[in-house]
């Protein structure tokens, strides 16, 4: 039996994913949330897959509520943080293709992120609690990265079907797309790359993709650097 901090024994040596108690205790939640259900999953079967008392992990968590306002935030801080990145940038190049690929870059990351996630927590954006005020400061994370999507598609020449300035939109809905795939096992690597394209493509610039994609590839090197 190994310690935690005072007066909190583990039961076992760590076997999950994380520096801290309170990454394991994430972790397991992840893993039991999206494969038994959130409401079937006590706050006692989390604590036991990280092999610590119930009582150590209320001392990171006060409720089950308040790691799911965590597991919920993490699906979107990425993405988000990258597409301020994204929309900060003044290179005074607005042709069609610098803005098609700014918005098919945040697509790609953010697709990947949620692809690459070790758990799919994507689908319990499904949940009635998420969309209770109880998560308000993700609900307005998820609604700032929506925006930022829109923002970015509304500087696309309108083009067959998205006369209305509705790419952006078109973009983030194939990218939460990519959960319901992923959810139903058919995700493959390239799934994020095909979903930026559909973006593009439906947005009527198909014919450009080779040098979209290239700048695109090139602003989230960018970026990450």
């Amino acid at each position: 039996m190994t310690a935690t901090g005072p007066g909190r024994p583990r039961k076992q040596q760590p076997s999950r994913p994380g520096a801290t108690a309170r990454e394991e205790i994430l972790d397991a939640a992840a893993e039991l949330f999206t494969t038994q259900g959130y409401a079937s999953t006590p706050t006692r079967s989390i604590a036991e897959a990280v092999g610590i008392r119930q009582s150590s992990l209320y001392h990171h968590f006060k409720t089950k509520d308040d790691i799911l306002e965590v597991l919920l935030a993490g699906t979107v801080s990425s993405g988000l943080s990258f597409a301020r990145g994204i929309c900060s940038e003044t290179d005074g190049n607005r042709d069609p293709i610098s803005a098609a690929a700014r918005l098919h870059a945040v697509a790609l990351f953010d697709g990947t992120q949620l692809c690459n996630a070790r758990y799919n927590v994507g689908v319990l954006y499904n949940l009635t609690e998420s969309r209770s005020e109880r998560f308000h400061s993700f609900i307005e994370d998820r609604r700032e990265l929506r925006g930022l999507y829109q923002r970015l598609g509304a500087a696309l020449p309108e083009n067959g079907w998205t006369t209305t300035g509705q790419s952006g939109d078109l973009a983030f809905r194939l990218v939460e797309t990519l959960i319901s795939l992923r959810a139903d096992g058919l995700s493959v690597p390239d799934s994020p790359l095909q979903a930026a394209d559909a973006g593009i493509v439906l947005s009527g610039l198909g014919e450009h993709l080779p040098p979209i994609r290239a700048r695109s590839e090139a602003l989230i090197a960018d970026i990450q650097a």
